[in-house]
């Protein structure tokens, strides 16, 4: 890890494990070699961090744009390998950056509802993730946070103490055979069945 990858990641590491009691089910799937897809809900701030640091190596994020506002945070959100995505306006900058690190061989954490939720209850797939399964040809790690949203509630301004805890599911691979439609249709299915098993991991 580069150095400011690795003090952000122990940092928030041990923060986690002594604020949080942070765990981990189902880790040994994490060990994959090359590229990779992580999928994973949505209802914390604290939810990017919280599923890095399940890693023994750097992954890449996908971060809205507008938190790069000033030289300062575009520099520490850049040495956290973070790839800007314009929400107000999407283009193909963001989705082709992300399949650009994942045919590289790097693994890319990205949130399939795109926002976090209100209230826990997972919010549809994006049609974006769905394209980037269909181009990449990578294996996709579904995970899912609990405790995150009790720890840091949309809207909250400081963290209160919570049990976190990320679940890994089996890795899953995009096959065309399996799919009959095409286009946006096609990208769209492929993001619900991201999110159906997202939703099926327990604790």
């Amino acid at each position: 890890m580069k150095l400011s990858y690795w003090l952000g990641y122990h940092t928030f590491k041990t923060l986690a494990r002594g604020f949080f009691n942070y765990q981990v089910i189902g880790g040994e799937r994490l060990n994959l070699e090359g590229g990779a897809l992580i999928v994973s809900n949505h209802a914390s701030f604290v939810d990017p961090p919280a599923v890095g640091i399940a890693f023994d190596e750097e992954i890449y994020y996908l971060a809205r744009k507008s938190l790069m506002s000033n030289a300062v945070s575009r520099a520490i959100y850049r040495a956290w390998n973070c790839i800007p995505v314009d929400q107000d306006k999407p283009d193909m900058g963001g989705l082709k950056a992300v399949i650009r690190q994942l045919k590289l061989g790097e693994k890319v954490l990205i949130f399939p509802e795109g926002s976090r939720n209100l209230d826990g209850k997972m919010l549809p797939g994006e049609p974006g993730v769905g394209l980037i399964v269909a181009k990449s040809d990578v294996p996709v790690i579904p995970v899912r946070l609990f405790g995150t949203r009790e720890a840091l509630p949309r809207g909250g301004s400081m963290p209160a103490p919570s049990e976190v805890t990320l679940v890994v599911g089996e890795p899953w691979y995009y096959d065309p055979a399996n799919y009959h439609e095409t286009g946006k249709d096609l990208y769209r299915k492929i993001s619900e069945d991201l999110m159906a098993q997202i939703a099926s991991l327990q604790l």
